[in-house]
């Protein structure tokens, strides 16, 4: 398997965004990288030029802190999610709220676009997973939940993914459509949300999963548990291939690079 830490990591010029009146939960790029957005505790998503660092425009309607947010891949939708229990989508051509998706009991915590930007899923703290129709969701009530966003106010799921027995904690999307959920049960699910088949669950982590990644060519399924340690898996037998250790501090984040052959993590050391 050849996966190796990279030696270097490129630091280039520094640049602060600033105007928030609370503490920045995320941030994410525009697939052309030309605009940056972040959420904000004061219940507002900004968005911003990377190049001139200019606030572009200031997103507001959510009633509490915002947690997450995204781009679609196709560049024209925006998600954001908050403490107040929805998710807007927002036009980026206007930037205007299209919809807003009721659902969830507790704060969503976490959004991300499908790669065809048709489906979005959400997760939070009740325990439910939703995955909306445009797009698809993780929750916290151990459920998967899918929603159609074509109809002007989508109020009933018709896709309810059940295999977790904790809270959804992280979601996560392969190229062809597999999507990937972690829990605090320890375990991963990985889905085929669109015929309710669950092909693969994985199990073998500690503690609860708070960060997923496949990597580009879908063969394998890289985990970071909330410990010290990051796993890789086969996708097509659910076996571990690998346990990756050394960082000092719990593993937050994984992600492959584009070309697959390196997986880079992310600890609260502050090492990579």
């Amino acid at each position: 398997m050849n996966i190796r830490a990279p030696t270097r990591l490129a630091v280039g010029r520094v640049r602060f965004y600033g105007q928030h009146h609370g503490e920045v939960n995320c941030s994410a790029f525009s697939p052309d990288g030309r605009t940056l957005l972040t959420a904000s505790d004061d219940g507002c998503v900004y968005v911003w030029g990377t190049k001139s660092g200019r606030l572009l425009w200031r997103l507001t309607g959510h009633r509490g802190p915002v947690k997450s947010c995204c781009f679609s891949p196709d560049g024209r939708l925006i998600a954001s999610s908050s403490s107040d229990h929805s998710i807007r989508l927002w036009d980026v051509a206007r930037f205007k709220c299209l919809h807003v998706l009721k659902g969830h009991q507790r704060s969503v915590e976490t959004v991300s676009f499908s790669p065809d930007s048709k489906q979005l899923a959400s997760g939070g703290w009740d325990k439910r997973a939703i995955v909306w129709e445009v797009q698809a969701t993780g929750s916290w009530d151990s459920t998967v939940h899918i929603w159609d966003l074509r109809v002007s106010t989508p109020a009933v799921s018709y896709h309810n993914l059940e295999g977790h027995t904790g809270n959804i904690s992280c979601l996560c999307y392969s190229a062809s459509g597999l999507l990937a959920s972690g829990s605090w049960d320890k375990t991963i699910c990985v889905w085929k949300p669109t015929t309710n088949n669950l092909p693969l669950q994985l199990k073998g982590h500690t503690i609860w999963v708070n960060s997923l990644a496949f990597s580009p060519d879908e063969l394998k399924l890289a985990s970071a548990g909330y410990s010290r340690t990051v796993k890789v898996w086969d996708c097509l037998t659910g076996k571990c291939l690998e346990t990756l250790k050394g960082m000092l501090d719990v593993a937050h984040a994984c992600i492959f690079t584009p070309d697959g052959k390196l997986l880079v993590s992310g600890a609260a050391d502050v090492t990579r």
